[in-house]
């Protein structure tokens, strides 16, 4: 089924919903008007249309391979690379010192949901190199920026990251990976890395590793980490690729989706790197490029959801079984109950990310610390509810299908299977809930009670307009409060991380209802309204359970011993 790019969604919520507005109006991103985002966005949408989707089922059916020693990626990818590196969106936000665009992070994290869902597997690549472009913005010295980012960004060089080792994937202080002094300056590095996107491809004249690993005079666990940067050919004096280096992928994982995309076990052998940041100040670093990844795998989630909704929908409106008015099975009452969820959570988890986008957006516009609160706050739940969307909304879209979908060859199954993987890499959904109970509330809450004021006070002045709307949202959110300021009381961290995941879901269902409202708002006759309505009288409520499980502490979930669970 061919993709339709969603341009007039994000307009729609860059106007209405998430406050864009703000970021063109700052001074940083005066360039970013209505105009030039809207011809951004349909240029992007156009790529995703025509280039990105046709590569979606080849990539699953024909993976990347391994022959020996060299990667072959899937067919088409490397004309698809060069579509994305051509067309800037690489580099959408990257410094224009070194080549980006220099646009607002909410216009990329636009860009990336629709490479995302017109062909997940691709889109990982260039994911990867951004990640890298602003960790190397951040920490690299002058002499590595120069030579490394106005290559990452225009598309010759690619960029991964190496944090995960067989004894350290969450853990990432449990790392053996070592790096020694070669006394010019660079370190050899040695260790092996597991579950690396895109570690090798076949389209790119050099792969960029930074590399997680540990100096011979670094302490045990996360503070004696510090990272560096290993490329696949050592740069000559000229800047160009020169002798090979000494590391190489020993093997792809044989993994249950995202074929198209080569996740590598990679070696190295005393290959040559460069210090990325200060010493044992791999940390610092690291999170950078994390915070990075996991607003773009929420995007993911989304661009899977989105995809796997467009996918669903163009069958129920063929697929005829049963008597309805159409004589498809669009007109069964189950099969709209799926449809107008996947529909009404996609947007609710799309006005989410941006929202995040948009904070962090106004924080480096502004400096603000409140608004890097808000992006901070933001940030796991955009990732955590994007991607359990995704697979949520996928795994629906099997079941419109019915029996089809079971087919592997309707494609629908494909969504689920690439989807899958998005909770749980980047941080795991449960590491991004208690993060958010934990980190993110060790100002006691008070970054969380702001946003909390802001949909009050929004449900407050809708209530004249759209009484029956608007009061639900206020009552969520009040009780949504109530249950953060018990979390902030308990002064056992079990007791927090317990309920850590639903108090996250609910979060994002009362935030759902602030943007569906919004929406309503904007468009009070028309269809965002009766998606709002579905929305707020048919998934809000669910917050009402997920808040009492996050106020049950931990007592009942080790009820049983480890024996007990067993028996």
């Amino acid at each position: 089924m061919p993709y339709r790019a969603p341009v007039s969604d994000y307009e729609f919520l860059f106007r209405h919903v998430v406050g864009f507005d703000q970021v063109a109006a700052s001074e940083r991103f005066a360039d970013a008007d209505a105009d030039v985002v809207s011809a951004i966005l349909t240029e992007a949408g156009k790529m995703c249309e025509e280039v990105m989707a046709p590569l979606q089922r080849p990539g699953d059916l024909e993976p990347a391979r391994l022959e020996n020693g060299m990667l072959r990626t899937s067919p088409g990818y490397a004309d698809g690379w060069k579509a994305i590196a051509e067309g800037g969106w690489i580099g959408i936000s990257a410094d224009p010192e070194h080549g980006g665009m220099g646009l607002p992070m909410t216009v990329t994290t636009a860009v990336n949901e629709m490479m995302s869902a017109s062909c997940l597997s691709l889109q990982l690549a260039p994911l990867m190199s951004q990640g890298q472009i602003e960790a190397l913005e951040h920490h690299a010295s002058d002499a590595l920026k120069e030579l490394y980012l106005p290559k990452l960004i225009s598309g010759e060089w690619a960029g991964t990251m190496n944090l995960t080792e067989p004894q350290a994937g969450s853990d990432v202080g449990a790392l053996s990976s070592k790096a020694e002094p070669n006394g010019d300056g660079t370190y050899a590095v040695t260790g092996q890395k597991i579950f690396i996107s895109w570690g090798d491809n076949d389209f790119c004249g050099n792969v960029c590793h930074l590399v997680l690993a540990r100096l011979p005079d670094g302490v045990p666990g996360t503070k004696g980490i510090s990272l560096f940067l290993v490329p696949k050919f050592i740069p000559d004096e000229d800047g160009n690729p020169g002798v090979a280096n000494d590391l190489k992928v020993v093997s792809l994982e044989h993994k249950m989706g995202l074929h198209g995309s080569p996740t590598c076990v990679m070696q190295y052998d005393g290959a040559k790197g460069w210090l990325v940041g200060a010493e044992h100040g791999g940390m610092a670093a690291m999170f950078t490029m994390m915070n990075n990844a996991r607003l773009g795998v929420g995007g993911q989630g989304v661009g899977s959801a989105e995809g796997a909704y467009q996918h669903a929908l163009a069958y129920a409106l063929e697929r005829k079984q049963g008597k309805t008015p159409s004589g498809t099975i669009i007109d069964h009452a189950d099969v709209r109950r799926m449809l107008m969820e996947m529909k009404a959570d996609v947007f609710a988890a799309r006005a989410i990310l941006l929202a995040n986008a948009v904070a962090i957006d106004m924080g480096t516009a502004t400096g603000d610390p409140e608004w890097a609160a808000r992006a901070a706050l933001l940030t796991p739940i955009a990732k955590a509810f994007g991607t359990e969307t995704g697979i949520r909304v996928a795994d629906t879209g099997v079941q419109v299908h019915g029996g089809m979908g079971f087919i592997e060859e309707t494609g629908a199954a494909q969504y689920y299977r690439d989807a899958r993987v998005t909770a749980i890499y980047e941080g795991t959904n449960g590491i991004q809930a208690m993060d958010l109970v934990g980190r993110k509330m060790t100002d006691g809450g008070e970054a969380a009670a702001r946003l909390l004021d802001e949909i009050e006070t929004h449900a407050e002045s809708a209530r004249a307009r759209l009484p029956e709307l608007a009061e639900p949202v206020w009552q969520a959110t009040e009780t949504l409060r109530e249950t953060t300021e018990w979390l902030v009381a308990q002064g056992d961290m079990t007791d927090r991380f317990a309920g850590a995941l639903p108090y996250l879901r609910a979060f994002a269902r009362v935030l759902g209802g602030h943007y569906h409202l919004a929406a309503a708002l904007a468009d009070p006759e028309g269809p965002r309204a009766r998606l709002a309505r579905f929305y707020i009288n048919a998934l809000l409520p669910e917050h009402a359970g997920q808040l009492a499980q996050a106020q049950n502490g931990a007592g009942d979930l080790f009820a049983l011993s480890a024996d007990e669970l067993a028996a």
